[in-house]
């Protein structure tokens, strides 16, 4: 396939549609059918269990493993996507962990207690892919989209992400809650369960099959095809590294859009992954089934209201500009944060699902798109990217390990929303020191 002209629609369409074939990931693994099918492996009311002789609560556990795969993606990425430059090869990276990410989904098929060590790899593992993909994925917006075209461009790989989510976690839900009419037998319970571990296989599928039109049109990279890989480039990937935290300092307002990005960037992606653990444990369900069907349906009122989030922070940001937009934004999650610390009813649990699919969307869009505009003239965007994928993964880490240390201490998450409410705070602080100039504007 001839590469496709700088800013073509197919172009554009194409590297969105990768958001399509992946967002199936974080809906229905991270955040929706896999946190709940873990703590249905769980009797009522024990949340223990023991890995290599230590008692974790579960919660806990699967957050600590979180901490632990976005640390060794913030570790490798940098290296990655320096070495994905200096080859001009970066579609190559991204299929890899793309394929590794799918794969563990599938492997997640055989997840069980009493396999936990192995079942918690796979988990481990599937982060990694996805992670890992999007570290390139991010960083062929400024390849492919002219300045003015790159907020319009990341909204709509967001809204295909959550369209394609929803339609996947829509056909899950059917399964869950009718395996009958799949044909999966067993006891409703254990029907239930059988549809959980057969949604883990579609998502691999789902995110393999679709992400071949993203490969078909993305170009390969940059123009460095020719170069060959040798034991130079493994330092050149950390001479890039220090490069680019050379030019950053160069860039002031780069910088600090940096330093706030990963302060309240720490708050919205634990949130988004503790969310239904925090759901099924802290909020007053009548029953196990009740809690499996509430917690689904908030999952997919996020979705389709983030659709529309994504749409309106898009046209905010043309009016009143990225940075303010932003802060408004995470003024809005500081409420959000509040409220959720008192929230105990399945109602008022619906109610802030709907208001964070809000901003949830429109707040990942409007970051990439801002970053990417600030970017100075270079063909290292995936070096560029690292940093941005770098600062969001620690901030993962550090907000993922603040929220297990709180669970695992307290038995209880609601200390830790408090947290991410300053955070927000800071955040926005932060955001009002970045000169609105230019691209900004």
């Amino acid at each position: 396939m001839a590469d496709l002209p700088k800013g073509s629609k197919k172009l554009l369409n194409a590297w969105a549609f990768y958001d399509w074939a992946n967002s199936v990931y974080p809906l229905v693994i991270s955040t929706a059918i896999f946190p709940i099918f873990y703590q249905a492996l769980f009797s009522d009311g024990e949340h223990y269990i023991s890995v290599f002789g230590i008692s974790f609560k579960n919660s806990a556990l699967i957050s600590f493993v979180t901490a632990a795969a976005f640390l060794l993606v913030a570790v490798i990425s940098p290296f990655l996507s320096g070495v994905a430059d200096y080859v001009g090869n970066k579609k190559s990276f991204m299929k890899f962990f793309c394929y590794l990410g799918a794969l563990s989904c599938i492997g997640l098929y055989w997840f069980s207690l009493g396999n936990i060590c192995i079942s918690l790899l796979f988990y481990f593992l599937g982060l990694i892919g996805f992670w890992g993909s999007l570290v390139f994925y991010n960083s062929y917006l400024p390849d492919i989209a002219f300045v003015e075209q790159q907020d319009d461009a990341s909204a709509k790989g967001y809204s295909f992400g959550y369209v394609g989510s929803v339609i996947l976690l829509i056909i899950n839900l059917a399964m869950v809650m009718m395996p009958d009419l799949f044909g999966i037998s067993g006891t409703k319970g254990e029907a239930a369960m059988k549809a959980m571990r057969y949604s883990f296989v579609m998502v691999g599928i789902w995110w393999i099959l679709f992400s071949q039109y993203t490969y078909y049109f993305l170009p390969k990279g940059n123009k460095n095809a020719d170069r060959k890989v040798t034991h130079h480039v493994v330092f050149n990937g950390f001479r890039e590294l220090k490069k680019v935290w050379g030019l950053l300092g160069e860039n002031i307002i780069l910088k600090k859009y940096l330093l706030s990005f990963f302060v309240y960037s720490m708050a919205v992606q634990t949130v988004m992954l503790i969310a239904t653990y925090f759901g099924t444990q802290e909020i007053a369900w009548e029953s196990k089934s009740e809690s499996t069907t509430g917690l689904i349906i908030c999952i997919l009122v996020i979705q389709v209201v983030a659709i529309l989030g994504a749409v309106l922070t898009s046209k905010a940001s043309e009016k009143f500009g990225n940075i303010l937009t932003l802060i408004v934004i995470n003024c809005f999650w500081v409420i959000l944060c509040i409220v959720t610390y008192f929230i105990v009813t399945p109602m008022q649990f619906y109610i802030i699902a709907g208001l964070v699919g809000l901003v949830m969307g429109g707040i990942q869009a409007l970051s990439r798109s801002t970053y990417s505009k600030l970017l100075p003239e270079t063909e290292d965007t995936a070096s560029f990217f690292s940093f941005y994928d770098v600062a969001e993964k620690v901030g993962i880490v550090i907000g993922m390990c603040v929220y297990g240390i709180i669970d695992q201490i307290t038995g209880s998450p609601r200390l830790a929303i408090v947290f991410f409410g300053l955070l927000f705070i800071a955040g926005a602080i932060l955001l009002k020191r970045v000169p609105k100039k230019g691209v900004l504007n």
